[in-house]
Parts: structure tokens; sequence; C-alpha cells
């Protein structure tokens, strides 16, 4: 299997732990990744308060990159990237005067008919679902774990057409088929205060922090995440937790394809599941699997 691989700013730098293990986890799994030549960034957050057309021509001439490497699909791991590609997608197949200004913008075709993806689209269908138990090395079943989506992979629906925008199962299948419990809670697609980070970052602490209360109420050892935005705010603040609500709430926060590559028997280092500032070790050593 063979993709084109757009991994996007964060992925290169606060999120290079998502980054390798996704690479790692995708070479046990035999998926060859091609990351797109001299790609740019997506525009991310901010494009899109400045200008549309930016927001749009963004993700678009990355697309636009794609057929002279011979690539028809493209995994886009991070969900703020992934969210931006799939609405500037829409946009230019549903609007014709907003696809020609693009094309004037980026002097190129547009591509519009490139399929992005998120890496959990592939692993949770056939046949790499069924290939995810023959890979496993560590028993990881009595490790549980809450799967939080955030709100921009499934949402909206009829754009991301990626998998349930109220409760989405593609990383809890996947995780199951690794060994892992993972716990029923409601928490799944509530937002974590995303961007608000920087400008309201009480109003982050406080979403955040029902997240984490949400998941400990389910009974969950780690949440798992598969947003880098969504990591940072559930991770980096809980020390302002302690701060705000007197108890700090030592959730370790890890990316999806750490735990998958964790149960491959992948060392920690190759996986940098040290990089956390909630540390992880602990839940792998609750479990017998010591990291």
């Amino acid at each position: 299997m063979r993709y084109g691989y757009y991994p996007g700013c964060s992925l290169h730098s606060t999120a290079q732990e998502f980054d390798q293990s996704l690479k790692v986890v995708c070479d046990k799994l035999g998926v060859e990744l091609v990351e797109l030549d001299k790609w740019v960034c997506c525009g991310a957050s901010a494009a899109h308060n400045i200008s549309q057309l930016m927001a749009i021509a963004l993700p678009m001439a990355n697309l636009a990159i794609m057929p002279k490497m011979g690539l028809e699909e493209v995994i886009i791991p991070c969900a703020a990237c992934f969210s931006r590609f799939k609405i500037a997608q829409h946009s230019v197949k549903t609007d014709k005067k907003i696809k020609r200004e693009v094309v004037e913008v980026i002097h190129k075709d547009c591509n519009d008919e490139a399929k992005v993806i998120h890496p959990l689209t592939p692993f949770s269908q056939k046949p790499l679902i069924s290939k995810i138990p023959t890979l496993v090395e560590r028993d990881l079943s009595e490790l549980k774990v809450a799967c939080y989506y955030g709100c921009l992979l499934t949402r909206p629906p009829k754009v991301t057409e990626f998998d349930s925008p109220e409760y989405p199962m593609s990383m809890d299948n996947v995780l199951r088929a690794s060994g892992i419990t993972t716990v029923d809670w409601p928490h799944k697609t509530i937002c974590c205060g995303a961007s608000f980070a920087l400008s309201k970052p009480d109003v982050v602490v406080n979403l955040s922090h029902n997240v984490i209360q949400e998941a400990k109420l389910a009974g969950a050892d780690a949440i798992a995440v598969a947003c880098p935005m969504c990591h940072a705010n559930l991770d980096t603040r809980q020390d302002d937790m302690e701060k705000k609500f007197g108890t700090h709430p030592q959730m370790p926060i890890l990316y999806f394809t750490q735990l998958m590559g964790y149960s491959f028997g992948i060392s920690p280092a190759e996986l940098y599941i040290h990089k956390h500032l909630t540390a992880a070790e602990k839940i792998f050593e609750k479990v017998g699997q010591p990291a």
C-alpha cells in the first residue's frame, strides 16, 4: 500500500512523536508513506481568519503536487490539517468561482479529485484492521484507554466523510485490534478549547479538565488522541488544572499510533514515549509491560 504523506508543520515540530510513531507503525503494517515534495503550510488555524482564498489555496497547492509524484491518495494525520484540506477540497468542488480564483493563485490545476484521508481510515478497514492483531507482541489488554477524537476529524460530516460525528469508533476499533481495552465515554468529540490556548487559556483549562475528568470517570488509564492541538491542550495544561482545581489529573495523553506501536513491540525510544510532559511510563508498568 502506497500513500502520499502530508505531515504538516506540527508533526515536524511539537508533535514529532506523532510523526515518528506513525512512520514506524506504517512500516510494520507494510504501508509506504511518500512525503509530498516541497509541501507548504496548510494555513491551519490562522489563514481562514485572514483570507478565505488563502485558506483554500494553501491546501490545494499541496494537492497539486501529487500528480507529478504519481499519487492519488494522501494521508494527513494532523486533525487541523485534515480539516483544512477537506474544507478546501469541498469548496473548490462546489464553487466554480472559487476554483477559478484558486487556480489563478497557485498556477496549477487544483487536483480536487485527490483522495484525502486520515490514517485511522485505512487502519480501521480491511486489510489492515485484520493485520493489526497479527503484529501484537505486548499484552496491553489490561490497559484502559479513552479514545478522544476532538471536534475537527468528524465535523462537518458531509465534508470530512470520516466517521460518526457524535460517537466515532474507528480509533476504538484500531486500538482494540491492537489488544487494548477502550472505554465507553461521552466526551469523544467534545472540544478541548483548540486554538484558544493562547488567546483564552482559562477556557482551554476548563474544557480540557472536563475531558480528562470524564475519561477518569469512565475508568481510563490514559487518553488516546489523533490531533496535535488536542494533545498539547490535554498534556501541557495539567499543571494549570492543578492550580485551578486543586488536584493534578496525572492523566497520560498519547497518540493512538504510540499505543499501536508499543503493542507491536516497538521500543519506547522509537515511539518517543518519554517526550510527553505528563509521564506515560507508569501506565505500562501498571499492566506489566514497563517502558
